[in-house]
């Protein structure tokens, strides 16, 4: 973990998510959580900012979550909701305000339709986002009516993230200020380079771009998410392991595919960016 942190911030991260989706933090204990999180923190050392997910079903789990994080020298989180029983939106209001009144870090919101049964409504993260800790969401909605009414309701300075790799130039273009994408890990510098592209505002090149690193992420649709990621590591010379059962570890013959996706899309990016870097920093 610590030697891929340190690759990543090489290749020019802005910032480290630990414990999110593709990381597998449904899968681990909390003490396996606050491992991965010092991990990263001593890999960073203060160079990126590090922003762990927190997960829980109860408000005291995601409390001591939290302030864990804390202790552990995180710099925010991603703070999500799980859930078992549904619940109302006044119930889930009410978790995301207790754990920001009890742990002294920023938080990123983060909502996910496809993974959690009860989702955030417009009202309640405008609401949300006058909290002075709440920094931002995460919001893997796709919806973009929705990204386009939080950026003109919710308050000045709630950032808003894209948590899908391939929407994060819509949501830049709506008002976003960046993305948190999975697939970065193994193609950092390509995404490293669409944020820029979004940054200088050259949406077309962006968009070009984004077309071009999305046939790795369609991968995802055929194979386990975190087994994806981990297979392409493996490829980069890293030792991920294989995914936490019960989820299945990629066959030989699947890992010889994502392996061939990921250099075409590598060589592709790469042609494509010494036509169009110019003016973009690197």
């Amino acid at each position: 973990m610590r030697r891929l942190c340190e690759h990543l911030i090489g290749q020019g991260v802005n910032g480290l998510t630990p414990l999110g989706s593709t990381g597998e933090c449904a899968y681990l204990s909390i003490e396996d959580r606050c491992k991965v999180v010092q991990a990263v923190v001593d890999a960073s050392n203060g160079r990126v900012p590090v922003v762990p997910g927190v997960f829980s079903r109860s408000v005291k789990g995601a409390i001591d979550q939290a302030r864990a994080v804390q202790r552990l020298g995180a710099d925010g989180m991603v703070l999500t909701l799980d859930s078992y029983f549904p619940l109302s939106q006044t119930a889930v209001r009410d978790y995301f305000l207790r754990v920001a009144d009890a742990a002294d870090l920023p938080i990123i919101i983060y909502t996910n339709p496809n993974f959690q049964k009860v989702d955030l409504g417009i009202d309640l993260i405008v609401e949300l986002s006058r909290h002075p800790r709440m920094a931002g969401i995460k919001d893997a909605s796709g919806k973009t009516g929705r990204l386009l009414s939080l950026s003109m309701q919710c308050r000045e300075g709630f950032g808003i993230y894209a948590a899908s790799a391939h929407i994060g130039v819509n949501v830049m273009l709506l008002g976003g200020v960046g993305l948190f994408a999975g697939p970065a890990c193994v193609l950092t510098p390509e995404n490293v380079r669409l944020y820029e592209l979004c940054q200088a505002m050259r949406w077309d090149e962006a968009m070009a771009l984004q077309k071009i690193l999305w046939r790795f992420s369609e991968a995802f649709a055929s194979y386990n998410l975190a087994a994806c990621v981990k297979a392409a590591l493996e490829h980069d010379g890293f030792t991920p392991g294989n995914p936490i059962a019960p989820q299945p570890r990629l066959a030989d013959e699947a890992k010889q595919t994502i392996w061939k996706i990921l250099d075409e899309v590598r060589m592709e990016a790469r042609t494509y960016l010494d036509s169009v870097i110019g003016g973009v920093a690197s």
